[in-house]
C-alpha cells in the first residue's frame, strides 16, 4: 500500500529540497565561476562580462601555463608527493592501529599513550625546522614524505575501527593457523577500506595543499618547489608569470599577447590548476569517506 503525503510533508520535502539545492549551488558556483573564466574569452573576462555562462571557449590559458618550464616541474614534484606520501601514510597508519589493537604486543598501553600524548606538545616552527635540520630532511625531498607517514589521529582512527569489527572474525582465523600479517592482509585490511579511505582523502588533500614546509625548509633548492609554492610564487608576481608564458609567442603583437596573458585570468587560471585534482579525486572516495567520517557517530 502506497503512503499519501499529507501536506505538511509536501511542505517539509519542498523546503528541504530547496535549501539543499540552494546550499549545493552556493558551495559549486565559486569553482565554476572561475572554470567559466579560465575557459572564456580574456578580453570579455577582463571587462567582468563572464558571470553565468562561457563565451569564446578555449584553453590557451592552460596551455600557455603548462608550458611554463617550473610549472611542469613543480606539478611532478607535487604529484609525486601526494601520490607517495598517501600510500605510505595509508600503509603505515592502518598497520600501525591494527598493532595497537593486539595484546600480545610488547608494552602496548604505554607506546599507545605515548603517542597520544606528542597530540599535546607543539613546540613551535622554529625548534620543528632546527629537529629537520639536524635530521638532514632540509633541501631534501624526503622532508616532504617522512614527517606524515605516521600520524597520531590517524592511528587511533584505525585502532577505533578495528576495535568495531567482530572479534570472532580474528578469532577463528586464528584458530586455522592465520598469523596476524595474514589476518591483517586478508581480514582487517579489506574491512578497514572506508577508514583508510578517509585518511587517504586527508593526507592526499594535506599533501597537494601543503607549500609552508616548501617554502621552509627548500631555498637552496627551486628545483624541488611544490606546485603550489611556484603558484604562490607567481600569484604574488604576476608580472613574471606573464613574461614566461609569453616567450613563445614572440610573432604576435604585444596587443594581442596581453589580451591573453592578462593578470585576472591568471589568477583564476592558476586557483582551477590548485583546484581540479582534488575536485577529480573526491567523487570517487566519497561513499567510503563517507563511511569512515561516520565512525563512531551511530551505536548499536
Amino acid at each position: 500500500m502506497i503512503r499519501r503525503e499529507s501536506a505538511g510533508d509536501i511542505i517539509f520535502n519542498f523546503f528541504n529540497n530547496s535549501f539543499f539545492f540552494i546550499f549545493t549551488a552556493i558551495c559549486v558556483f565559486p569553482f565554476y565561476y572561475l572554470f567559466i573564466n579560465t575557459i572564456s574569452d580574456n578580453g570579455l573576462v577582463q571587462k567582468g562580462l563572464i558571470n553565468f555562462f562561457p563565451k569564446g571557449i578555449h584553453l590557451s590559458n592552460y596551455i600557455k601555463l603548462a608550458q611554463v618550464s617550473d610549472l611542469t616541474r613543480a606539478f611532478g614534484i607535487s604529484v609525486s608527493r601526494t601520490i607517495l606520501g598517501t600510500f605510505l601514510t595509508v600503509l603505515a597508519s592502518g598497520f600501525v592501529g591494527y598493532l595497537m589493537t593486539k595484546k600480545e604486543m610488547w608494552k602496548r598501553k604505554f607506546w599507545y599513550r605515548f603517542m597520544i600524548i606528542t597530540m599535546y606538545f607543539n613546540a613551535g616552527i622554529i625548534p620543528w625546522y632546527t629537529n629537520m635540520q639536524m635530521l638532514g630532511l632540509t633541501n631534501n625531498y624526503l622532508a616532504y614524505i617522512i614527517p606524515g607517514i605516521v600520524g597520531v589521529f590517524n592511528v587511533i582512527m584505525v585502532k577505533t575501527y578495528i576495535e568495531s569489527i567482530p572479534a570472532e572474525l580474528e578469532e577463528s582465523a586464528a584458530m586455522d593457523g592465520a598469523s596476524f600479517l595474514l589476518i591483517y592482509r586478508k581480514i582487517i585490511g579489506p574491512l578497514c577500506k572506508p577508514i583508510l579511505a578517509t585518511i587517504a582523502v586527508w593526507s592526499a588533500v594535506g599533501n597537494w595543499n601543503s607549500f609552508m614546509d616548501s617554502l621552509i625548509l627548500m631555498p637552496a633548492k627551486p628545483e624541488l618547489y611544490t606546485l603550489q609554492h611556484r603558484l604562490w610564487i607567481y600569484l604574488n608576481t604576476t608580472s613574471n608569470l606573464k613574461s614566461l608564458m609569453s616567450t613563445s609567442t614572440t610573432s604576435m603583437s604585444q596587443a594581442l599577447i596581453d589580451s591573453l596573458l592578462n593578470q585576472k585570468v591568471i589568477n583564476y587560471t592558476i586557483s582551477m590548476v590548485t583546484a581540479i585534482p582534488i575536485l577529480i579525486v573526491y567523487p570517487f572516495m566519497q561513499r567510503y569517506f563517507e563511511k569512515g567520517i561516520m565512525l563512531g557517530a551511530v551505536k548499536g
